[in-house]
């Protein structure tokens, strides 16, 4: 599941429209995942409607939105998630408004008077009544993927071409873990715990798209999962789930620990780490979720570099045969 550039360009060109169409001078016919819209073809009052897949994406590119869709903290303070560590800018000291979480607020988008509404399959706020505010293009993740999405956000606001350079970068990264770790005899896991439930990504996020472009193997249980795709799993399966090394993360933007997803897996199955060869011989590692899952290419490097440091920098027992 390498993604080389030309996949990453191919990916975008599901948006390229299929039929013709006029738009105003201005304007571009943008063919997405809910229809097919006139766009401006130089978006400058741009609202955003996903924090860790369009807003961190947008701000990578150096587009400045001027709305996104945001979290909340347990103080009902909005934060944009991972975009703080990762481009230094958040709602706090930015002219981005915080248009709501789930559902967003219309009014709030309406306001800010945008251009273009940038929207996902997991935003509940009805195309239609974005359409009425601006022009809306809706980007299903779940169809194209994370870098798929981030090719198409790109295209979007014309600054595609710089999408070959990042690639550059993370190929150098990948080539070096190639050279140094034996990566198609090392299998590594990912599965994921809240206090309700056992998760598994395929692939999850940064974290997944370096395993496969490493050539890491990974337990049937997970490649099992539809590819883009997730699903519960239940706790007498967990066992399926083992590896040489297991990587899961915690929810700092939640102010979750690495201690509270040891607990959430205890909770679900106690014993757990009894029963899993990664855990047993300290080869399960907790890594922060807003790096190991934002759509952004600072975020997939410091992913590699850290499964480099765990897996290359350290001996380690192999899972038995």
């Amino acid at each position: 599941m390498k993604l080389a550039i030309t996949t990453l360009v191919a990916l975008a060109a599901l948006a390229t429209p299929a039929f013709a169409r006029d738009c105003a001078e201005g304007q571009r016919l943008f063919e997405h995942d809910a229809g097919a819209d006139c766009i401006p073809s130089d978006p400058q009052r741009i609202v955003s409607l996903h924090d860790s897949v369009l807003t961190i994406t947008l701000l990578e590119l150096g587009v400045m939105p001027v709305g996104s869709h945001g979290r909340l903290t347990d103080d009902g303070e909005p934060f944009i998630r991972s975009a703080r560590t990762l481009t230094g800018i958040d709602f706090d000291n930015s002219d981005i408004a915080f248009v709501g979480a789930f559902p967003v607020d219309l009014e709030a988008i309406a306001a800010l008077d945008p251009d273009l509404i940038l929207t996902t399959q997991w935003q509940d706020a009805p195309v239609e009544r974005l359409r009425q505010i601006a022009p809306t293009a809706l980007i299903d993740y779940s169809r194209r993927g994370d870098w798929g999405t981030y090719a198409t956000v790109a295209d979007i606001v014309g600054e595609a071409d710089r999408i070959a350079a990042m690639e550059t970068r993370y190929a150098a990264a990948i080539d070096q873990i190639r050279e140094r770790i034996d990566t198609e005899n090392i299998t590594i896991s990912t599965i994921h715990a809240h206090d309700t439930s056992l998760f598994v990504y395929n692939p999850y996020g940064n974290i997944g798209r370096v395993l496969y472009d490493a050539g890491f193997r990974q337990p049937q249980a997970v490649l099992d999962v539809p590819l883009n795709d997730w699903a519960e799993v239940s706790a007498e399966t967990l066992p399926a789930f083992d590896g040489d090394f297991i990587i899961t993360t915690f929810n700092g933007s939640t102010a979750d620990t690495p201690e509270d997803v040891r607990g959430y897996f205890d909770a679900q199955v106690p014993g757990y780490c009894d029963l899993l060869h990664a855990c047993r011989t300290g080869q399960m590692f907790i890594l922060p979720r807003e790096e190991a899952s934002a759509t952004s290419y600072d975020a997939l490097l410091a992913t590699a570099y850290a499964i480099q440091s765990i897996v290359g920098g350290r001996p380690f027992e192999p899972m038995p045969e």
